[in-house]
């Protein structure tokens, strides 16, 4: 299917996928030669689902990637050597060399969040970020990715849920990569489809092929599109496999062979390759040309990386905590009036009374009303709750006495 795009955005999808594989083949070998400082962790197999959704946002939109989401840092524009630097902790690097993997952000100009260690904490992160535009009048959509190891922790439901209630727009992409680390996803949760858990918070949720990058593309293209649009948030399962160990030092020993060999005929680059070429995309030619770009662009890219200092030793004393604006401004940038959000036009009267909430007995043993704040005289509402009197009948009224009724069996003192 041809997805409303173009030629050329179709090569695009192609080239990127290919870019971020090729990106972690360069790491591997900077890893075994004792370059990347800590841990490298791989996404082959998964390249469709960060490349394909990242490429379904708009420049203004924000995200916040995850370890396995290189291919979409570099659909927003990272470029590769900012990855590399930021892997070998030079002094390039976005973080000086203070930070590794991909904890890094671009907050002024690409629109990044820099990821949390503690998985599932962007969920609440990113929903903020998409109420503070909302807010401003920016019409933005922020997205975030989740395994599905990650989906189990509390910050998932709790964030989810607090995205639900806001209608926030708001799009996380659940990759189900069947592994929590060594753990199958059957031994962790008891559903065929993650995509169910959306249901207890009444959003929106999709469940796709992760390995079909333009069916990722097309589903969270509306997604983003219903986010925009105020409906709400979304959750979007895709389902791929995690064609390497958790990291480096994992041989993953515990995946069947069998498994890994049934994903590898379902390479997303491969798969999307076929489709190009199907639709006369692309062409013997026009791939080699995409390889020598891509090997063009590394070598100069690594060559940086490798030349590049390590920080100098004073350095370490700094930049640990923000001190304010000589540190780095940070102020609200409005694409609204403030009024529109400033009392009166903002201003609701926060006392109502739920309606069909009925009556409850109050302290004193006597009948009231179960509301919120202030409602009417509790006096008229008993009034209006005596039930009405029959044709020619006067309405009975209670004796002011109270009945005594004796006392059965012992006496109470």
């Amino acid at each position: 299917m041809k997805l409303g795009l173009t030629k050329q955005q179709h090569l695009d999808l192609y080239y990127y996928m290919r870019l971020n594989r090729a990106v972690e083949d360069t790491m591997v070998k900077l890893f075994r030669q004792n370059k990347i400082v800590g841990g490298l962790y791989s996404s082959e197999g998964q390249e469709a689902i960060s490349v394909g959704t990242a490429y379904a946002l708009e420049r203004k939109d924000w995200l916040a990637p995850m370890i396995r989401n290189i291919g979409a840092l570099l659909v927003k524009g990272v470029p590769p050597r900012d990855i590399f630097t930021q892997h070998m902790a030079k002094y390039t690097s976005p973080t000086r060399g203070k930070d590794g993997t991909s904890h890094f952000g671009d907050l002024q100009n690409l629109h990044i969040v820099s990821p949390i260690s503690m998985l599932g904490d962007l969920i609440p992160v990113m929903t903020g970020v998409a109420m503070a535009g909302r807010y401003l009048g920016h019409q933005i959509v922020a997205m975030t990715w989740i395994g599905d190891g990650g989906s189990s922790t509390g910050v998932f439901h709790e964030g989810l849920n607090f995205a639900a209630v806001q209608k926030a727009p708001f799009v996380l992409i659940l990759e189900n990569n069947q592994w929590a680390y060594s753990t199958p996803v059957k031994k962790q949760v008891p559903l065929e489809n993650l995509a169910d858990r959306a249901k207890a918070y009444g959003i929106l949720s999709y469940t796709v092929d992760g390995n079909d990058v333009g069916e990722v593309y097309a589903t969270t293209k509306k997604a983003v599109e219903q986010a925009r649009a105020g409906d709400g948030p979304v959750l979007i399962e895709a389902k791929t496999m995690r064609m390497r160990g958790h990291a480096q030092h994992d041989s993953a020993e515990y995946v069947p062979p069998e498994m890994f060999e049934h994903w590898r005929q379902r390479d997303p680059i491969v798969l999307h390759e076929k489709f190009l070429m199907k639709e006369k995309f692309l062409e013997a030619r026009g791939k080699a040309e995409i390889t020598a770009k891509i090997e063009t662009l590394l070598r100069e890219e690594r060559d940086f990386a490798e030349n590049s200092p390590m920080p100098p030793p004073e350095f370490a004393e700094t930049g640990v905590y923000c001190t304010g604006d000589d540190c780095h401004k940070v102020s609200a940038i409005w694409e609204r009036p403030k009024s529109e959000v400033s009392p009166p036009k903002s201003h609701s009267n926060a006392v109502w009374r739920v309606k069909g909430f009925g009556f409850g007995k109050g302290s004193s043993g006597g009948t009231a009303p179960i509301h919120f704040g202030d409602t009417q005289d509790q006096a008229a509402d008993r009034a209006n709750q005596q039930p009405a009197a029959a044709p020619g009948k006067k309405p009975h009224k209670k004796s002011a006495r109270t009945t005594k009724r004796p006392l059965r069996g012992k006496a109470r003192r």
